[in-house]
């Protein structure tokens, strides 16, 4: 059975049933504190290139594309290793991924649920 996977906003309230709690942003979070973020886990590795986050630049009609190319980077060298870890993290405990983006829907977090779990 595969553990449950949430994604949301790291300025949202924390809840015990979250499970594993991992940021999934390349940069940390303006105005959190890092003890205050209750993080099992510091991923930026899984987060998109720095060229794709500035070329998506939040803009709704550009996700469609943005998740084809973050897919695509899952696989390469660079992303790797953090998305085998994160994989590992999923299998065994329920999982929250956490992003400082307004919009989770459409960000990075929502497409690795989606990867991880394999559903749309």
């Amino acid at each position: 059975m595969t553990a449950q996977i949430t994604y949301r906003r790291v300025y949202e309230q924390t809840s015990p049933r979250e499970g594993r709690r991992v940021l999934v942003d390349r940069v940390w979070p303006r105005g959190v504190r890092k003890e205050d973020a209750h993080l099992d886990a510091w991923l930026r590795d899984v987060a998109p290139s720095g060229e794709l986050r500035r070329w998506y630049g939040h803009e709704p009609s550009r996700f469609p594309e943005f998740r084809r190319r973050y897919l695509a980077e899952l696989r390469d060298d660079a992303h790797r290793d953090a998305a085998g870890e994160l994989r590992d993290l999923a299998a065994h405990d329920g999982l929250t991924l956490l992003t400082a983006t307004k919009d989770v829907d459409r960000s990075q977090a929502a497409v690795l649920a989606e990867w991880l779990t394999g559903k749309p």
